[in-house]
């Protein structure tokens, strides 16, 4: 680092005979317009169309952002619209099995209560045909006894 000291003060020295380390004379002021001039050109060809162009996009994406927030909370609100139709339909399931299971449950019982009937029905049928059939066969039964007790007492009364 001293070496670059040594050779920029034996510069200094070599060029001018005042011995500064600046001279102070019209290069600076040509100097310091320089810089204005360029500071302007690099402002209005590169700084300021970089600089619409990110505002541009700073624009689009503020605009982006409130639109993707509009759209998720339409979004929820629909989803919850949606739960709520769907809670909905399920309470009507429910309500709609239960009044299937309870119809089911009377016809089941209607239809038991019809089939005992027609069980009993059939039942009181069969067994006034049956004391009708038994009281024929009596009937017959005590027609065949007479007739045969008839019989027994002419065989064993003409004998003797």
């Amino acid at each position: 680092m001293t070496s670059w000291l040594l050779l920029a003060e034996a510069g200094a020295t070599a060029g001018s005979p005042e011995g500064g380390l600046f001279d102070l004379d019209a290069t600076l002021p040509l100097m310091a317009l320089q810089v204005v001039l360029l500071t302007f050109i690099l402002n209005s060809l590169f700084f300021r169309p970089v600089g619409k162009a990110v505002e541009d996009r700073e624009g689009y994406i503020t605009t982006s952002r409130t639109q993707a927030k509009e759209q998720l909370a339409q979004a929820e609100r629909l989803e919850a619209d949606l739960r709520e139709q769907l809670r909905g339909a399920r309470l009507e399931a429910q309500k709609v099995i239960q009044d299937a299971e309870q119809d089911s449950d009377r016809l089941y019982r209607e239809a038991m209560a019809v089939a005992q009937a027609d069980a009993i029905a059939s039942r009181e049928n069969a067994r006034s045909k049956i004391d009708a059939q038994r009281a024929e066969a009596l009937g017959a039964l005590k027609a065949d006894a007479d007739r045969l007790a008839d019989l027994i007492v002419a065989r064993l009364l003409p004998a003797s």
